[in-house]
């Protein structure tokens, strides 16, 4: 077992200093990997979630937000079709993210098989950093 297999993500995460507060608040469960993700940050308070979904429909998925719980369900019919060889995994899902206080979904698209959520920090007026005049 090298180093890097044997890192789980609770100990990763004790290793890494200085990333924003909105990765540290996601619900890591390691066992939990398919589908793939990737979290891109697009500006200071925007990220992108990426989710691989190959092989399923905007109609076989589901996305909602409850509490700041973002949850990605994929349930696919397969008795469509009959398959002399099956390598697609279509198999169902139901991933979830917890995320950060005023965090939002503000965008939500679907190309090339990968399901793209476009999150918000959206921090109320009182809340946001002010600058403070010296006379």
């Amino acid at each position: 077992m090298n180093l890097i297999s044997s890192l789980t993500p609770s100990l990763f995460r004790q290793m890494v200093v200085g990333f924003d507060d909105f990765f540290d608040s996601i619900d890591y469960n390691y066992r939990e990997t398919y589908p793939p993700y990737n979290i891109r940050r697009k500006a200071d308070d925007r990220y992108i979630l990426e989710i691989a979904v190959a092989g399923f429909r905007r109609k076989d998925l589901d996305v909602s937000l409850d509490n700041n719980t973002l949850v990605v369900e994929g349930r696919r019919d397969t008795t469509e079709n009959e398959y002399i060889h099956k390598g697609m995994s279509t198999r169902h899902f139901k991933r979830s993210w917890s995320l950060a206080r005023y965090m939002e979904v503000d965008d939500a698209k679907f190309e090339d098989g990968v399901l793209k959520l476009e999150l918000k920090r959206n921090l109320p007026e009182e809340l946001k950093p002010k600058k403070i005049k010296i006379n």
